[in-house]
């Protein structure tokens, strides 16, 4: 199949009226000239689009020395057009090196995405002692995934979701800018270098997460290997979850402003910190942590000031912490979603990406948490496509008139398939990370999901081609434990030489941290210490197999 397409995407070169270099692998800038104007013609594109072209090039120099520095490179913009007049364009980005490795990475997105992503920036917890892949020789692209986010909505763009009023925008961001995106781009390169990359890979980290997910399980020969990390896999689940807080924190007494918010994450630290064995201000072992909120609560169980929690406020972590299951059916097949590890370590220092510093309302303060945000655009332009619509008023529990359009956006956002065999078969290759103290996207979902693989496929199977490591202390971004692994070298060498990950390490990069390193343990097997030797490095752990969560 593979030969096929690369076949396909020939014809569609020559055709196109591409043309041709020397095939060699540096090239000049006069070469990235000759892309103006390029036809990315239908026939190259593997789901419905009217084609599209490139739109501009530039020759980039090299740029300074450092992980982050780059060869010359030729940066080219193109769009792809939609079938229906009134949805928006994909945009994309491809960089093209000019001392090329005969490799490509797709960069994934975030949040409704609504920009490219930077084709010359790092994996989701890439290495930063390492060069990034366009620094590696990669060819680099991305897309905006259909849609381009309103300026009003920096400098967080990725939560601008008001393109869900058009249905193919719509399916552009539930995965298929992803098909036409890689396809466009491959025409893309193969027209500039004159052959195919040898290898394909894929990184992102929450929707863009997912999306890493969705080629492994729709295009499973597109890319021989897959990082995915922190994956929103479960869009639609993961969406109630964020209406069912938007209605707990917004109830009078409930919400916790920050200092409460730090006050808890620190009691939480102090409760369950040592329970590795080392009190280093990491919870390695998430789901044996059993901290009781009880302990904060403030005299009377009123909020009578920032150093306790009051009742009401105890039992919102308490339900924010727990899972949340709807008793209707969703054409996706989810039927809940496991909460937040609010009462076991999630990094609360961080408030956009957990509770925000203002409890949500109508309309909704762009202060307020990133998920209650998320579920407020999700609501006005996915589920009732109202603007105006109030998101408080849909119960995620008892949606009534709008489960059946929830249950419809299940079955496009959603990427659930654990049957992952095509894509084994094919010699691809995943990697799954996951931070233990997220507070956007729980970790305890992605563990789920590996675990229907498990059943699905077979452990043993599963091991020959997937593997998930959970990372304590890390969060979406700025976290106790800023982590820093190299994912990208360990799945060249699994799927290019067939040599799996043997004992991997993550590094702390906090300046504080002095590179403290850690063993990347696969899971469900956490990291801990062994009562002596240095509590800077890993060699001083162990991986301990954790019992499953009850």
């Amino acid at each position: 199949m593979k030969k096929s397409i690369a076949a396909t995407g020939l014809v569609c070169v020559l055709v196109s009226g591409a043309i041709p270099f020397p095939s060699h692998a540096a090239r000049t800038p006069t070469d990235c000239d000759r892309l103006r104007g390029l036809r990315l013609p239908a026939s190259a594109i593997g789901l419905p689009t009217t084609g599209g072209e490139v739109s501009a090039t530039n020759a980039i120099p090299p740029t300074v020395s450092g992980t982050s520095a780059t060869g010359a490179y030729c940066r080219v913009d193109a769009v792809i057009h939609p079938v229906d007049p009134r949805a928006p364009d994909i945009t994309l980005r491809v960089a093209l090196p000019r001392q090329w490795n005969k490799k490509s990475m797709m960069f994934g997105g975030g949040g409704y995405d609504g920009t490219i992503p930077d084709v010359t920036g790092n994996v989701p917890f890439g290495p930063t002692s390492r060069p990034r892949p366009l620094s590696r020789g990669y060819a680099t692209y991305a897309s905006d995934s259909g849609h381009q986010a309103a300026p009003d909505f920096k400098p967080v763009t990725s939560l601008d979701g008001s393109f869900g009023v058009n249905d193919e925008a719509v399916r552009n961001f539930a995965g298929d800018a992803l098909k036409k995106t890689h396809d466009a781009a491959r025409h893309i390169i193969r027209a500039y270098y004159r052959t195919a990359p040898a290898h394909r890979y894929i990184a992102g980290g929450s929707s863009g997460g997912r999306e890493a997910l969705a080629v492994a399980q729709r295009w499973p020969t597109d890319f021989d290997g897959v990082i995915a990390a922190y994956p929103a896999w479960n869009a639609v689940g993961l969406n109630l979850f964020f209406g069912y807080e938007a209605q707990i924190l917004s109830r009078p007494g409930a919400f916790l402003n920050p200092v409460e918010q730090d006050l808890l994450y620190r009691g939480v630290i102090r409760s369950c910190d040592g329970d590795d064995g080392l009190h280093d201000g990491v919870i390695s072992n998430e789901s044996g942590c059993r901290f009781h909120p009880l302990t904060l609560r403030c005299p009377g169980g009123k909020d009578t000031a920032d150093t306790c929690l009051s009742d009401r406020q105890i039992q919102a972590v308490a339900a924010l912490s727990s899972p949340l299951r709807w008793k209707y059916r969703l054409a996706s097949g989810e039927t809940g979603y496991p909460g937040f590890p609010f009462l076991s370590g999630a990094d609360m220092t961080t408030p956009l990406l957990g509770m925000g510093t203002r409890a949500p309302g109508h309309p909704m303060p762009k202060d307020s948490g990133y998920g209650v945000q998320f579920w407020d655009q999700w609501v006005r332009y996915f589920v009732t496509r109202d603007p105006a619509h109030d998101p408080l008023a849909v119960d995620p529990r008892r949606p009534g008139a709008w489960q059946h359009r929830i249950s419809g956006l299940s079955a496009l956002q959603d990427v659930n398939d654990p049957d992952l065999r095509r894509f084994a078969e094919a010699g691809g290759k995943l990697f799954l990370l996951h931070g233990t103290a997220d507070e956007l996207v729980s970790h305890r979902s992605t563990a789920e999901y590996f675990r229907r693989v498990q059943r699905r496929v077979g452990p043993h199977a599963t091991s020959s081609f997937a593997r998930l490591y959970l990372i304590p202390g890390a969060n979406h971004v700025d976290a106790s434990f800023a982590a820093s692994y190299d994912s990208l070298s360990a799945l060249e060498t699994w799927a290019e030489d067939g040599t799996a990950p043997s004992r991997p390490v993550v590094t702390d990069t906090n300046p504080a941290a002095n590179a403290r390193t850690r063993p990347l343990c696969a899971f469900p097997a956490w990291p801990k210490y062994r009562g002596h030797g240095d509590p800077t490095s890993a060699h001083s752990f162990t991986c301990h197999n954790a019992p499953p969560r009850t």
